[in-house]
C-alpha cells in the first residue's frame, strides 16, 4: 500500500555545520545516521519534547519530518540556536511529496522500520495513483507505536514517556550534550520511568490530547478535582468500526479499568492485535 502522508512539515537543513548542529541539538546520535529514518527529539531544558523528528539524510543534507501544526514553532527554535555557525534551515514542504510506504519495497525509500518506509519526491508524484487515505499511514503507526508530538502535545512529555528510549530508538545516552539532556539521562540512570506508550482501541471517539482516568488509582482518591489524568493520547485514528490510539499511561494501571477523560468516559482496551 502506498499512501500520501498529508499535514507533515519538511525542513531541509544544509551548511557545512549542520551535521555539527544537528547532533548538538536532537536526542540521538546524528553521527550514526545512514541510510533510513531515525526518530530524534527536540528538547526544550526540563527535558519535554518540542518536536518529534523524522531525520533523514540526503547527500550532504538533512531532512526533518514532522507534523505541520509545529511547523512555524520548530523553524524559529532551531533558528535561535544557528547563531553563527554554516547552517541554512529552510522549508520545503511545498516542494516535495512524503509518500508512505506499507509492507512495500521501494530502493529511494527511507525505511522506518521492517513494514513502513518514507518516500520523498517531487509534487510529480501527485500525477501517480496513490491512495489519499492518511487513516491507513495513522493505523500503521499507531500498530507499531510509532509515537507523533504534535502542537497541542508539544512539551508534555520525556522521551522515556513515548517508549524513545527504549534500545535508544530515539534518545541515544552515549551522544554529546543537547538541550534537556541532563534531564533525560537523570531518569534514565537514577530514576525509572512511570509512565509509557501503549496502545488502546474504543468504539468510541479519542482525541490527540484527550486524558486517560482510572477512578481506582491512589492519585484520583487523593486528589480529587484536581486530579489530571493517568495519560494522554499521543495519536488517534478511526480505522473501520473502531478507534484506535497510543498513549502514555502509568504503567502500574494498566491492568486497571482506564476510561476516557472523567470517570464516566468510554473505557479503553488494550490494543494487543499489534
Amino acid at each position: 500500500m502506498t499512501v500520501v502522508v498529508t499535514n507533515r512539515a519538511l525542513l531541509r537543513v544544509s551548511g557545512a555545520d549542520a551535521e555539527v548542529f544537528l547532533q548538538s541539538q536532537l536526542s540521538n546520535d546524528i553521527n550514526l545516521l545512514k541510510k533510513g529514518v531515525q526518530l530524534s527529539s527536540f528538547c526544550q531544558h526540563q527535558g519535554k519534547i518540542i518536536a518529534l523528528f523524522w531525520v533523514m539524510r540526503s547527500g550532504d543534507d538533512f531532512l526533518l519530518s514532522f507534523p505541520e501544526d509545529l511547523n512555524e514553532k520548530v523553524i524559529s527554535r532551531l533558528k535561535m540556536f544557528v547563531i553563527m555557525s554554516d547552517v541554512k534551515i529552510e522549508d520545503i514542504s511545498s516542494q516535495y511529496n512524503q509518500i508512505g510506504l506499507i509492507n512495500e519495497s521501494n530502493s529511494n525509500a527511507y525505511s522506518i522500520n521492517e513494514n513502513l518506509s518514507l518516500l520523498i519526491d517531487s509534487n510529480e508524484l501527485m500525477k501517480k495513483d496513490f491512495s489519499s487515505g492518511y487513516d491507513l499511514w495513522a493505523k500503521a503507526c499507531i500498530d507499531y507505536k510509532i509515537p507523533e508530538v504534535f502542537l497541542s502535545s508539544s512539551e508534555k512529555f520525556v522521551p522515556q514517556m513515548l517508549n524513545l528510549d527504549i534500545n535508544e530508538i530515539g534518545v541515544n545516552f552515549s551522544k554529546g550534550c543537547y538541550p534537556g539532556q541532563e534531564v533525560v539521562a537523570r531518569l534514565h540512570y537514577l530514576g525509572e520511568a512511570k509512565r509509557r506508550l501503549f496502545a488502546f482501541k474504543s468504539d468510541f471517539e479519542m482525541q490527540v490530547g484527550d486524558s486517560l482516568y482510572c477512578s481506582s488509582s491512589k492519585a484520583a482518591k487523593a486528589r480529587g478535582n484536581r486530579y489530571k489524568g493517568s495519560g494522554i493520547v499521543v495519536n488517534s485514528v478511526k480505522f473501520n468500526s473502531y478507534f484506535y490510539c497510543i498513549a502514555t499511561l502509568d504503567i502500574d494501571l494498566l491492568d486497571r479499568e482506564i476510561t476516557l477523560n472523567d470517570e464516566h468516559g468510554p473505557i479503553l482496551k488494550i490494543n494487543n492485535n499489534e
